[in-house]
């Protein structure tokens, strides 16, 4: 059956927007409704096609922000001012608008509720949380019992996507949310200041001795950097998952 699945899932479809989101001035999150719509692993991404009127195509990978129970799929977009595809996406896209998706594709980011009570660490830079709200929707409607740790890096609260839906979650006992401010830091905050760091790994993770599952997403420096935090911090390189993107730092 899985071979079988796998050539429509590596097929360009078309998708209809349903809505459009403004996370941030910069970040907005796409509904799309997709007839034929495959089953996405939390943590997946998907192509997205243009095609120009004179012929021209051009392509770009976008983790799934929704879980694989969500009606839609949904794609978080960072505008990137040189970018081919992110202004369209971000600036001119309306619902009603179509767009070819090709996917869910990658297995080796991805979370599922079968692996178990692992205690789960989620280190994101900026538009990096995508994957992250697909998995920590998914450990919510699966009923999962694995206590999550969640780390979030931003250069202000105004830039922190999906900060409402974020702080919802940190009431659940089972999820813990920390957040760290790397520019603008409001004057009654509570939270973290400054860059990810090995100290604030050692704060707001687990203990090698609870052996976690860590997941690390965001621009490739941020990513580098925690991943080696964690390292140097005694944890097993093989339960550290990495997905790197180009984009703003955080």
């Amino acid at each position: 059956m899985e071979r079988a699945a796998l050539p429509g899932r590596l097929t360009w479809q078309t998708a209809t927007v349903v809505s459009m989101t403004v996370e941030t001035p910069r970040v907005t999150t796409i509904a799309l409704a997709m007839q034929d719509r495959p089953g996405h692993r939390a943590g997946q991404h998907v192509d997205v096609r243009l095609t120009a009127p004179d012929g021209y195509q051009t392509e770009r990978s976008y983790s799934i922000a929704s879980a694989p129970e969500d009606a839609y799929v949904s794609l978080t977009v960072e505008r990137l001012d040189d970018g081919e595809v992110s202004p369209y996406l971000v600036d001119e896209l309306r619902p009603g608008d179509e767009l070819e998706l090709r996917g869910p594709v990658g297995g080796y980011f991805v979370w599922d509720n079968e692996f178990g009570g692992d205690p789960l660490f989620l280190v994101a830079g900026g538009s990096g949380l995508a994957p992250f709200r697909s998995m920590l929707r998914h450990h919510r409607a699966s009923g999962s019992g694995a206590p999550v740790r969640v780390l979030c890096s931003a250069r202000s609260l105004e830039l922190l996507i999906y900060r409402e839906e974020l702080f919802k979650l940190a009431a659940d006992d089972l999820v813990d949310v920390s957040v760290t401010l790397t520019r603008e830091v409001p004057d009654d905050w509570r939270g973290y200041r400054g860059r990810i760091d090995l100290a604030l790994l050692a704060t707001t993770g687990w203990s090698r001795k609870e052996e976690p599952r860590t997941y690390i997403c965001g621009p490739t420096a941020f990513v580098e950097t925690a991943a080696a935090g964690m390292v140097a911090l005694g944890h097993d390189p093989g339960r550290i998952r990495t997905e790197r993107f180009g984009g703003t730092g955080v």
